[in-house]
């Protein structure tokens, strides 16, 4: 793995880490104490974006057999950021204006009944939970999401295994055959070194046999 992939790769965690404090911070504040936080995490969110594409230039320069894992990561990461974007958008307007609108509908109002009063917090309860779950369901998404990707992968990684297996089978099964071609040849001229031997040793025999008779005669 390339060194500075792991320098980029430190760098981002406690980049996001920070973030994700300043993001659970943000709806508390308000006027120029927000802003400066905003103003602070958007640059912070920009270097983010920077060392991610300076950690994707690293992954591509890696041989492509040893991307698999670098892959998975960097997707990872970048849905990481998209989520945490998310909730810096949300945060900047979540919180502060809900206390105010909340503290105008809860304030010293003569006209404002106890009985409305609890309706309003009991709904604002409800809403909280409501956001909680939504959130809940959606890191359950990124997960899913995540799951799948890595099946699909590795479904990918599997299929090539297969194909490259069923090229070795073919090329096993043309050496066989070249294999199978040049052992009939052998076993052709075997036969046919057989015959002539054969015929040599009939003729050698014969030649034998007429010159012992040819050898008795002549006496």
């Amino acid at each position: 793995m390339s060194s500075d992939f792991e320098v980029y790769e430190q760098d981002f965690g406690t980049l996001t880490a920070d973030i994700t404090n300043k993001v659970g911070r943000i709806p508390k504040l308000s006027g120029d104490d927000k802003k400066g936080m905003v103003t602070n995490v958007e640059k912070q969110m920009e270097e983010a974006r920077e060392l991610l594409e300076q950690m994707d230039l690293e992954v591509r320069e890696i041989p492509l057999q040893s991307r698999g894992l670098l892959s998975t990561r960097m997707k990872s990461y970048k849905q990481e950021l998209a989520k945490l974007d998310k909730d810096f958008k949300r945060s900047r307007i979540a919180y502060s204006d809900e206390v105010n609108l909340r503290n105008e509908l809860l304030g010293d109002d003569g006209n404002t009944t106890e009985n409305q009063k609890a309706c309003l917090l009991d709904n604002t309860e409800r809403l909280e939970r409501s956001t909680r779950r939504l959130e809940a369901g959606y890191q359950l998404t990124v997960e899913t999401e995540q799951i799948g990707q890595e099946i699909l992968e590795n479904l990918h990684h599997d299929k090539e295994k297969i194909q490259r297996a069923r090229e070795r089978l073919r090329e096993t099964d043309t050496n066989l055959g070249k294999s199978s071609r040049i052992l009939t040849g052998m076993l052709r001229r075997i036969i046919q070194n057989r015959i002539v031997v054969f015929i040599l040793g009939a003729i050698i025999l014969l030649s034998i046999v007429l010159a012992i008779y040819f050898a008795v005669r002549g006496h």
